[in-house]
């Protein structure tokens, strides 16, 4: 049987977990510094904009469409491939204020003109969205995400204990936030396409953290005297092949997408790309840390209370039983 990681290896995962965690603190702050003075480079979605759907003649693939029209210096420029590849319809992305937005549908007609007959192409449809608009979609976006979290955090809270839940939610901003300082240091794009695939990320990445929990769970109720670092150590040991198998497939199918996929999709792979890596990370040495520290704070609290005369009996913090326990 073809192993990639040896079942008996024991790499001192959480032995440098605090650095780690400063690595991963000090990357979050300054994407939040980035955030707030550089920012993101908004795509029309949440900026505002013109959408305009044109048809072109046989000849003319997805890069010849592109070139002509940044002959007419439209701001913010995008051109994706719509519909039936045979009907050749393409829609075409713009960026501008409330005073622009209206000539962008005029650019393109004036770039269309000079290389094609009047018959030859055709404006199929012109939609405009107002910068009011683009900025509430924007804050909808960003709740979204919020939304996302909570429910994960009760998730995980009904799924182990209160425990886990925070290491998993944090764990998942960590991924979102530095996936967000990637586009903020490469200026890429952000739109709605970005946006989702970071929500697909926060479901990739919690699911990679919840195997890498159970084993944790698991290892504790088989050694319930083995020491939290030593339990999450050898469960982060014990997952590390399925961790990186599942990571590498993934990365490399979407690695696929991004060389091949043509520049439709190509950002929407590059964000998928960027959050496996972070995902993965995180769920090894930044999820596993956080339920250390957790579980040292909740400690610590029992023994306050023992101490203040308080009910020294330890409180179970899990809404559903452990594995093997008894009924």
């Amino acid at each position: 049987m073809f192993e990639l990681i040896r079942p008996s290896i024991q790499i001192d995962f959480v032995g440098k977990r605090f650095l780690w965690l400063g690595v991963s603190g000090v990357a979050i702050v300054l994407t939040l510094v980035l955030f707030f003075t550089k920012g993101l480079n908004y795509g029309i979605d949440f900026t505002g904009g013109a959408e305009v759907q044109i048809r072109v003649p046989v000849a003319w693939e997805i890069g010849k469409v592109r070139s002509e029209l940044e002959k007419g210096e439209i701001k913010g420029l995008k051109v994706q491939q719509i519909g039936d590849p045979s009907e050749h319809q393409f829609l075409i992305k713009a960026q501008g204020d409330e005073g622009s937005l209206n000539l962008v549908s005029k650019k393109v007609a004036d770039v269309l003109n000079k290389a094609l007959q009047p018959r030859e192409w055709e404006i199929q449809r012109v939609d405009v969205v107002g910068p009011a608009a683009g900025s509430s979609l924007r804050m909808s976006g960003y709740l979204s995400m919020l939304y996302a979290l909570i429910c994960i955090l009760v998730y995980v809270t009904i799924r182990f204990d209160m425990r886990y839940s925070p290491g998993a939610v944090l764990a998942l901003f960590h991924d979102s936030v530095i996936t967000l300082g990637v586009f903020i240091i490469t200026q890429k794009q952000f739109d709605l396409q970005i946006l989702a695939a970071l929500l697909a990320l926060i479901g990739y990445s919690n699911n990679d953290t919840i195997i890498v929990y159970d084993r944790v769970r698991e290892t504790i109720h088989q050694h319930p005297n083995l020491k939290i670092e030593n339990a999450v150590n050898r469960a982060v040991n014990e997952t590390l092949g399925r961790t990186i198998l599942t990571s590498l497939c993934t990365f490399l199918t979407v690695f696929s997408l991004w060389m091949l996929g043509g520049k439709v999709i190509e950002d929407f792979a590059f964000t998928l790309m960027v959050g496996i890596v972070v995902g993965t990370y995180s769920s090894i040495f930044i999820a596993s840390s956080l339920v250390i520290t957790i579980t040292h704070y909740y400690e610590k609290r029992a023994i306050k209370t023992k101490m203040g005369g308080g009910n020294a009996s330890k409180k179970d913090l899990s809404f559903r039983p452990q594995p093997g326990a008894q009924a």
